[in-house]
């Protein structure tokens, strides 16, 4: 039982993640990172302290040693475990080995597994004010996030960002621009504002002050006291400002907002309409809100409903929608490179722009926690009843959809560049046409299963793959019991698993009934012969005669197999028939030995010795990983 193959967060059932997360009462970190220590306290212990305190926090346990993505508990012994934790406290006090140090003695523990001990430590995402956390006490070249594929060193640029998101005294949006005067505003947006605003506060004070002292107050034109300066802020450009000026090198350069509208299934069709600065409109923020919300607002459904009387012309639905929009435009980071990008699909809204999330991932979704990047922006947008504060936004996003019976939004956090990405789906959790497929594909046992695993197998067959980050948001269910659903799934036959990097994912079996009819003992009319009919070629000169059909089904038990044997399996086909039938069920995607191996009755050490090397070498199949043949995570793809 020490060694096991390495999938983040899916060895559920291994003793040592039980352990771990008994350990530490506050499990809601997303990463693992195991160290040996065998050698003395890890030299990279430091990067990856700073990628985790970086982008999402994590765990560093020390008494692993990890081999081909093997892993094995060496454990260390009490004297070990006393100078290990030395170094670690000498060090992350030391201004020499990092800038912060986010931990307490609770974040440091012994873990007691399979009579061994190893050593743990938790740590946290840093606040926005702590970041970047850096090795040494220069953060050029010193500064590491984290990516599906580990610990990398940050660009000049993103420290840079980082260290403006920190400083709180000044928001980039409040930045005066020099030699910008009220002819750089366009005076209809300005305008429209005030009568918009006047509709939501009809009483406001600010609604009989001038055009600058308007802006002041909201945040477009300030005064510094310090220094004597005085003049349009970036907020009040990008909100205000006329084209030409907000892309200005001393303002915006990257400024581009883009609405794409795709509701075709025509392929040819790259979008059915498309709205961004193309020189017919003054394309500030402003403007832009006012062309795309109602485009967004007419395609959500308006049920009738009265309240007071009054007929409601929105639902939470369009709260949500508006909120989400909105976020959009006032969390962009305006000094990194790409745009603001809103695209209505036929099935779904996303909600793309460049820059950072302020929170965790997990306050996000909590709500509740209010840091805005732009907050000038956010005071525009709130003035005229178009924004949220006090963190209520995110809130709103996630009832408004589920007041509509959709499936819950969900934020991705990509990286190099950063980009944060909000997709809203809009179907049911469930639609009847995706019932209706898993029926075709399984049968009827989907419907003994329960909510979770129903809607697990639901978004699978919608999104291609699932992983256990994606359904934390989903299920309500701890990441550990969501693993054991994902593992009873495969083991049940519904789902095949695929390690990606560091992350495992899940997609559909679609060969399900062929493949695992005997151990459901369930009555179709697919067998193995049909599954073997289905890939090869029809004009072949040999029949299946020779296979071996007395139950008239593949026998692909595992329990059945010796995976210790090189004889050739029980069927007496032909190697080409074998190929051919290899190709087929490796046409789409790229599959490892031994999904290979399930899916048509042979052992993967058979297919590995005897079959797959000739297709390889005929140039028919090829690696996921060519270059390192003995990869643990190697699969095979047809070649097209």
């Amino acid at each position: 039982m020490e060694n096991k193959q390495y999938d983040l967060f899916d060895a559920v059932e291994w003793p040592l993640f039980q352990s771990i997360t008994e350990t530490f009462a506050n499990n809601e970190f997303a990463e693992l990172e195991y160290k040996s220590a065998q050698g003395g306290f890890p030299n990279d212990f430091w990067k990856t302290y700073a990628a985790f305190a970086n982008t999402n926090g994590g765990y560093i346990i020390l008494g692993v040693s990890e081999k081909k993505g093997m892993l094995k508990i060496d454990g260390l012994e009490p004297d070990k475990i006393n100078q290990l934790q030395k170094i670690f406290w000498d060090s992350i006090n030391n201004l020499n080995t990092t800038n912060r140090n986010l931990l307490t003695n609770e974040d440091v523990k012994e873990i007691a597994v399979l009579g061994k001990t190893v050593l743990g430590f938790k740590i946290p995402v840093a606040k926005r004010t702590d970041k970047p956390v850096h090795l040494t006490r220069n953060p050029f070249q010193n500064t590491y996030k984290r990516n599906h594929e580990g610990d990398y060193k940050c660009k000049d640029e993103e420290v840079r960002r980082m260290l403006a998101d920190a400083d709180t005294t000044l928001h980039h949006d409040s930045r005066i621009l020099e030699g910008f005067t009220q002819d750089d505003l366009d005076a209809n947006s300005l305008k429209k504002y005030r009568q918009l605003f006047a509709g939501a506060k009809p009483s406001h004070p600010w609604l009989a002050l001038d055009d600058i002292e308007l802006l002041e107050k909201l945040g477009g034109y300030r005064k510094d006291r310090v220094t004597k300066k005085e003049g349009f802020t970036v907020a009040g450009m990008l909100m205000f400002g006329k084209e030409s000026s907000i892309t200005d090198q001393e303002c915006v350069p990257n400024f581009f907002p883009d609405f794409r509208e795709i509701l075709s299934n025509d392929l040819s069709i790259r979008w059915t309409d498309r709205i961004y600065p193309d020189g017919t409109w003054d394309a500030n923020l402003f403007q832009f809100y006012l062309k795309i919300w109602p485009r967004l607002s007419s395609s959500l459904p308006k049920p009738f409903q009265l309240k007071d009387g009054v007929r409601q012309d929105e639902t939470p639905a369009h709260t949500a929608i508006r909120e989400a929009f909105v976020n959009a435009l006032i969390h962009t980071d305006y000094s990194a490179s790409g745009s603001i990008i809103i695209e209505h699909r036929m099935d779904s809204f996303i909600f793309s722009n460049p820059g950072t999330l302020l929170v965790s991932i997990h306050q996000y979704y909590q709500g509740g926690i209010s840091e805005c990047r732009n907050p000038n922006l956010q005071k525009m947008f709130l003035m005229m009843g178009s924004a949220e504060k006090a963190g209520s936004g995110v809130n709103k996003i996630m009832s408004g959809w589920e007041y509509a019976h959709w499936r819950s939004p969900y934020l991705k956090v990509d990286t190099q560049p950063d980009r944060l990405v909000l997709e809203l789906p809009m179907f049911s959790i469930i639609p009847e046409e995706t019932l209706h497929e898993l029926r075709k594909l399984f049968g009827h046992n989907i419907d003994v299963l329960g909510k979770d695993e129903l809607t697990i197998l639901a978004t699978c067959h919608i999104e291609g793959e699932v992983s256990n980050s994606r359904l934390q948001y989903m299920i309500d269910q701890h990441r550990t019991d969501i693993t054991k659903i994902l593992q009873d799934l495969c083991k049940q036959g519904y789902l095949l698993s695929d390690s990606k990097g560091r992350w495992t994912t899940y997609h559909l079996n679609t060969l399900f009934l062929s493949t695992y009819v005997d151990s459901l003992q369930i009555n179709v009319d697919t067998s193995g012969v049909e599954l073997l009919d289905n890939l090869l070629p029809t004009n072949r000169d040999t029949s299946l005669s020779n296979v071996d059909t007395s139950n008239n089904k593949m026998d692909t038990s595992n329990d059945k197999m010796d995976s210790s044997t090189e004889d050739v399996p029980k069927s007496r086909m032909k190697k080409e028939d074998l190929e051919v039938i290899i190709l087929g069920v490796c046409n789409s995607e790229f599959k490892t030995l031994d999904d290979i191996g399930k899916l048509i009755g042979k052992t993967p050490k058979y297919l590995k010795n005897n079959i797959i090397p000739s297709l390889i070498k005929s140039g028919r199949l090829e690696r996921l990983y060519p270059t390192i043949i003995n990869h643990p995570h190697q699969a095979y793809k047809a070649v097209e």
